[in-house]
């Protein structure tokens, strides 16, 4: 599942339309590095189109995952205080939505629902990512795989409908 989804599924139709209005399109050349090993992470980004490869951030060369449309990157950084453990490239030239991390933080102190939907959001996305990897490694429950939890699924055709009122209006710029 897109985890996009998470993210968009459970904040409102305001924060959206907030979010879009503070946000940005960038377009990112195959072979450019968008988020650096070890160096702090300033924003949100949330992939509009083409492909990106998580890597190790060592030598680069060894690719951990690649993520497409609808992934968001930055939201462990955006969670701690720490910089990444891994680097992200382009694996073909990509646009992604962009939203600076001060400017979340500062709707965060001006909004507390807004606050709380977000972080909610961000513990289920992580939530389902973990699962996932523990899958990947052969201890998750096989039958739990295609389990989808209530609380994701009630906001899955809303924050669908949103993902593609984000791309329409970053397709236009």
């Amino acid at each position: 599942m897109k985890r996009v989804l998470f993210l968009l599924g459970h904040l409102n139709d305001l924060d959206i339309e907030w979010m879009m209005n503070n946000g940005h399109k960038e377009s990112i050349r195959s072979g450019d590095i968008l988020i650096h090993r070890d160096e702090p992470v300033e924003n949100l980004y949330i992939i509009l189109s083409g492909e990106l490869s998580i890597r190790d951030g060592i030598s680069n060369i060894n690719e951990i995952a690649a993520v497409g449309p609808g992934e968001v990157l930055g939201e462990m950084s955006f969670l701690e205080a720490r910089p990444p453990s891994v680097s992200v490239m382009a694996s073909e030239a990509c646009e992604i939505f962009v939203i600076a991390k001060s400017l979340i933080e500062e709707r965060m102190r001006m909004d507390i629902q807004f606050k709380s939907n977000f972080y909610y959001a961000l513990a289920l996305f992580l939530s389902n990512r973990l699962r996932k990897t523990t899958d990947q490694l052969g201890f998750g429950n096989p039958d739990e795989a295609d389990m989808i939890d209530t609380n994701v699924l009630d906001g899955v055709a809303q924050a669908g409908a949103r993902f593609s009122q984000i791309l329409k209006k970053f397709s236009e710029v």
